[in-house]
């Protein structure tokens, strides 16, 4: 049996996962679009974007790091700049997206969490509140960004089977969850039962009837949207699978019906047998890389134009490779910031030669833009947010101005 305030608790709605990944979406301003990918596990950034002519890294990585770029070697890392380069699973995903200026890159990137924990780390970034102050895991950061752009309470979405810390603290939300083939897991009769097992219920200032109705609502035209998307682009063709698939569904939605989302992504805790050019790691960057160039194919040009996807992790991975030809939970990362109006082909931020005396605790990408600073700059500029506002969603943050829109 469910409990109704059990079930009401985190979400409006119900749902079924997502391969490997979760998504909710937000009403924010007109035309604007953002979002965020989440990478739960702690992706090995210094094999996606690799310092490839640093003859440390190559010291350090002796099974798992990348070629330098080579055009005879299909599997040697293309070119960035004169330091960086790219994986190669990443060739007919991101580096079109890169010669195009609509990607940039932020290294040394992330968060002042020293703890390694990914719950504790993940949490606290969700949540984008001072390290040293209380934590509040009833309100995130993306959250209270869809307040301060909804105020007057204006319903927000989330394609997911629970609704995330990142996402609490806006406008009542509900949810649904793009696995499988994107339809309600809950009939209309079972609908109908939860809906009356809610009606005239209140949870403090909330409204348990409405936030059903407006849930199962929400539900439906998603479901009807996608749906009719299907049916156009392909008569009983199979579908294609994992988050490619899932990332071109969240774009027609986004698309068509929102502006401001969340995704978050799993599998990328690789401490065994992670891979170099190929192997566990090479193919889900390339399934990654695939998912967002479908999700800005779905998009289409006019939307993708005024678009920002920000690609983060809870902390980066040791820069040495452990004893079981992986790598080990490390501190610093590299963020992406990718959409059609961004100022790409570039790295952002402050940088630093990779060496062992530049390595934090002598194992780690150090941290030297925080991630606080970027997305709210970011917004700062995207939406136009006062400084009262954005201290209202990243309190004592100073916005870095990194100029990537």
């Amino acid at each position: 049996m469910l409990d109704r305030r059990q079930f009401i608790a985190g979400t409006t709605a119900t749902g079924l996962s997502l391969l490997g990944g979760r998504a909710m979406a937000a009403p924010a301003a007109s035309g604007t679009r953002f979002l965020l990918v989440f990478l739960r596990g702690a992706y090995d950034a210094a094999n996606v974007i690799a310092p490839v002519h640093n003859a440390f890294y190559h010291e350090a990585r002796p099974t798992l790091a990348l070629a330098p770029p080579d055009p005879a070697n299909p599997l040697a890392s293309l070119p960035l700049d004169a330091d960086w380069g790219l994986h190669p699973a990443l060739r007919d995903s991101i580096a079109p997206l890169w010669q195009a200026r609509q990607v940039a890159f932020v290294p040394f990137a992330g968060t002042d969490d020293m703890s390694r924990s990914h719950f504790e780390t993940q949490d606290s970034i969700e949540m984008g509140l001072p390290l040293a102050g209380p934590r509040h895991y009833g309100s995130g950061f993306v959250g209270r960004l869809a307040q301060v752009l909804n105020k007057g309470g204006a319903g927000a979405i989330a394609f997911s089977d629970t609704l995330p810390l990142v996402m609490r603290g806006g406008p009542t939300m509900a949810n649904l969850a793009l696995g499988g083939n994107g339809r309600p897991v809950i009939d209309a009769g079972e609908s109908a039962l939860i809906a009356a097992m809610y009606r005239g219920q209140h949870l403090g200032g909330v409204d348990l009837d409405a936030a059903v109705h407006t849930g199962f609502a929400a539900r439906d035209a998603v479901w009807h949207t996608i749906d009719d998307e299907m049916r156009e682009a392909g008569r009983g063709a199979i579908a294609a699978r994992g988050f490619e698939a899932v990332a071109q569904r969240i774009g027609v939605v986004m698309r068509d019906r929102y502006n401001l989302a969340f995704v978050d992504v799993g599998g990328w805790d690789t401490h065994v047998n992670q891979g170099g050019a190929q192997g566990q790691l090479a193919g889900r960057i390339g399934e990654l890389g695939r998912g967002l160039a479908a999700y800005a194919a779905a998009l289409g040009p006019e939307a993708w134009r005024q678009s920002v996807v920000v690609v983060i992790s809870e902390f980066g991975r040791t820069f040495r490779e452990n004893g079981n030809r992986g790598t080990d939970h490390g501190h610093g990362s590299v963020y992406w910031v990718l959409g059609g109006a961004v100022s790409g082909g570039r790295l952002a931020g402050s940088q630093v030669r990779i060496a062992p005396e530049t390595l934090n605790q002598n194992r780690d990408l150090p941290v030297l833009t925080n991630y606080r600073a970027l997305i709210g700059g970011l917004w700062q500029r995207q939406y136009g947010l006062s400084a009262a506002q954005l201290a209202t969603i990243f309190p004592e943050a100073t916005p870095a101005r990194l100029d990537l829109i």
